[in-house]
């Protein structure tokens, strides 16, 4: 019989053990081991487009580190164990500082092992919907000077908000409360150009975890991004949203794989 942490439900799948399983990873139960091979079912691109998405956090996570972006808030920061955001920070500028953030009382308990003797690092356990809770956070003020840059992280977690929470508006007021030349850094799951049928197995598997996803077209995932200067994906690239393979890829044409297309994503500069 699986054993669990206190405080953990392994009866319902969960949206960061189901991450972590796409990715390879052991800290998952049968629930979200079943729960991932019925959308695998349906969807064979299922781990590619995981690791499409850790892809684009590392190489966006660099590029603001050689932007001289010194501190990171990671919102949704899940549970794998390697090449972390303070990984690819830390491996650009040794000083850089990272707190990261989840609501999932197990990866609070992952957390705590994989950061014991890191430097410049913080785990806080909040929600995303929570900002005071998060930007107000006592770890997060002894970790980071907010008068100061942030790169802010939201790696496929926007979705987890429906469009009654206006997951736009929380945004924009994070960017309003972190200092000017700061940069947001987001990707977006899609149903854009997916069969029906992947689509429905995604939907119907988070309807039973513990958040509903909300996946949106390009448009909506535009619209996080009013009012910031997007960040070309690549050289030569006009700015504009992308596919999260595409982004920051020496060949953009052979990283627009069938996963890659999952989601959307751009890096951007809140104005001054």
């Amino acid at each position: 019989m699986e054993e669990a942490p206190p405080g953990v439900d392994i009866t319902v799948p969960s949206p960061a053990r189901l991450y972590d399983y796409y990715l390879g990873g052991t800290d998952n139960y049968e629930v979200d081991r079943q729960a991932a091979e019925s959308i695998r079912a349906q969807m064979p691109e299922l781990e590619d487009a995981a690791w499409a998405n850790r892809g684009f956090l590392q190489r966006s996570t660099r590029w603001l580190a050689e932007q001289g972006i010194r501190q990171f808030i990671d919102i949704g920061a899940g549970l794998p164990t390697m090449n972390n955001t303070h990984d690819a920070a830390q491996a650009v500028a040794p000083d850089a500082r990272v707190v990261y953030v989840d609501n999932d009382p197990i990866v609070r308990v992952h957390a705590n092992t994989l950061l014991e003797g890191s430097s410049g690092t913080a785990f806080i356990t909040a929600e995303l919907r929570d900002l005071d809770g998060v930007l107000g956070h006592e770890e997060t003020l002894a970790t980071l000077d907010l008068g100061e840059p942030v790169g802010l992280l939201l790696m496929a977690v926007t979705h987890f908000l429906s469009d009654e929470e206006d997951p736009w508006g929380l945004v924009r007021r994070y960017m309003s409360r972190l200092a000017p030349g700061s940069y947001l850094a987001m990707s977006a799951a899609t149903p854009d150009r997916h069969a029906e049928g992947a689509v429905d197995a995604i939907n119907d598997v988070y309807a039973r975890s513990t958040s509903n996803a909300y996946m949106r077209s390009r448009p909506d995932v535009e619209r996080f991004f009013d009012g910031m200067e997007i960040v070309p994906p690549w050289k030569g690239a006009a700015p504009k949203v992308c596919y999260i393979g595409e982004w920051g890829a020496e060949d953009p044409d052979a990283a627009d794989s069938d996963g890659s297309r999952w989601a959307y994503c751009a890096v951007a500069r809140r104005a001054e």
